[in-house]
């Protein structure tokens, strides 16, 4: 418990224990004159006195109140921050998802902004080859939604870039990976949630020769080095990455300058991304289906100590005992004091 004005409870009470001191001596010269006139006290003069006690205990309250007590109580809030992490690669413009990939997960994305309570920071990142922060992590819902609905296609793709600039925007400071191959601490983060928007793809297109046709199918779920690390930083942290994937596994092919490629969900490699941060992977096969990830992804709720403040209860209190003071005095005595 802490006092806002220490100094009042301490006025208060020894404004207290001075008149319970008063109230004592003045009872016991009373009972010391009646035993010597040979009058035993009764009940009933005893009972008198009850109507002061109660009027010191009152002061004390009022004493006790005034000095701003309060106290820290664990309330659990439905907020955090959430980054968007939104695939933006070629591939992302095939339409086995109508009416393409991205617009389809943008849909999604805007479906999930308007759930959130107004509590919840939400940033957006756009990913491609690397990670690029759309929209700072804010309580204006609106900011993230003018930023998902200017995301464009375009380049290869990198998961762990996406994963190392989405804990950036969390942290507020670059997050990059050590070189030694040490994973860094960035502190812990338990209310911080990443969800992520792919087709899976990871590490881009790789031409295979002689056919003028790239191959990107499913890489079996490992997805690359650097994104195996970037999950394991995020892991390490207490940041869960909710993966949503987006397109068909028996895929489409698209144009990307001259070249007919291949492109197909990947579920394996976002299932692995999910499952090494304690997360969960969403499939999503057609738009439908997207617009039910809003409601799929549970936000984890954080406990933080926020102050009670008792002023006014405990000077209600102290009301209560004087007026039961004054009313007791004046049953007794006919007088209020």
């Amino acid at each position: 418990m802490t006092f806002d004005h220490p100094a009042l409870l301490a006025v208060g009470l020894l404004v207290a224990v001075a008149l319970a001191w008063a109230a004592l001596t003045v009872a016991r010269r009373r009972a010391t004159a009646l035993a010597a006139a040979g009058v035993a006290a009764s009940g009933a003069r005893r009972a008198r006195y009850a109507g002061i006690w109660l009027t010191v205990a009152g002061i004390a309250a009022l004493g006790f109140a005034g000095a701003g007590p309060s106290v820290t109580v664990p309330v659990s809030h439905a907020n955090g921050t959430v980054i968007l992490a939104v695939d933006v690669s070629g591939s992302m413009s095939a339409a086995d998802v109508a009416p393409s990939r991205l617009s389809a997960a943008k849909t999604a994305a805007e479906a999930f902004i308007n759930a959130q309570p107004g509590n919840v920071e939400i940033g957006v990142i756009a990913f491609e080859a690397g990670g690029l922060e759309a929209a700072l992590p804010s309580t204006d819902h609106k900011t993230a939604l003018t930023a998902v609905r200017r995301l464009g296609t375009g380049g290869g793709t990198s998961l762990g870039s996406a994963i190392l600039a989405a804990l950036s925007a969390i942290t507020q400071r670059q997050v990059v990976l050590d070189p030694g191959g040490s994973t860094p601490d960035i502190g812990y983060w338990p209310s911080a949630t990443i969800v992520m928007f792919s087709d899976g793809q990871d590490g881009g297109a790789a031409l295979t020769a002689g056919t003028g046709t790239a191959a990107t199918g499913p890489s079996g779920g490992a997805g690359t080095p650097i994104t195996g690390a970037a999950a394991a930083v995020a892991q390490k942290a207490g940041i869960h990455v909710d993966t949503v994937g987006v397109g068909t596994v028996e895929g489409t092919t698209i144009d990307v300058d001259g070249y007919h490629l291949f492109t197909a969900l990947d579920p394996d490699t976002l299932k692995s991304i999910a499952q090494a941060t304690g997360g969960a992977y969403h499939p999503a096969s057609n738009a439908s289906e997207l617009n039910g990830i809003a409601s799929s992804i549970n936000l984890r709720l954080t406990v933080t100590n926020q102050p009670l403040p008792l002023a006014g209860a405990v000077s209600a209190l102290a009301l209560l005992l004087l007026a039961g003071g004054a009313a007791l005095a004046l049953a007794r005595t006919g007088r209020v004091i």
